[in-house]
């Protein structure tokens, strides 16, 4: 599995690519907030798409947010 962390978990985990502009953006922000999460490319995790297509009614729409609650966020 291919994850990046900014610090301790926290139940934050961010579903992203490499080449996505509004996840690096997304990254930066929760960066400057001190908001700990765990980044997973959803081309290298093998499911992680699948895990984002569930949240999406089937797209493989990223940044998605998962929280540690379930709840989910995107784009």
């Amino acid at each position: 599995m291919t994850a990046e962390t900014s610090g301790p978990s926290t139940g934050l985990t961010m579903y992203s690519t490499q080449w996505c502009g509004y996840c690096h953006r997304l990254r930066s922000q929760l960066d400057r907030e001190g908001i700990r999460y765990e980044v997973i490319d959803i081309e290298k995790v093998p499911d992680a798409a699948f895990v984002v297509e569930q949240v999406n009614g089937g797209n493989q729409t990223v940044p998605t947010l998962v929280y540690a609650d379930g709840s989910a966020q995107t784009n």
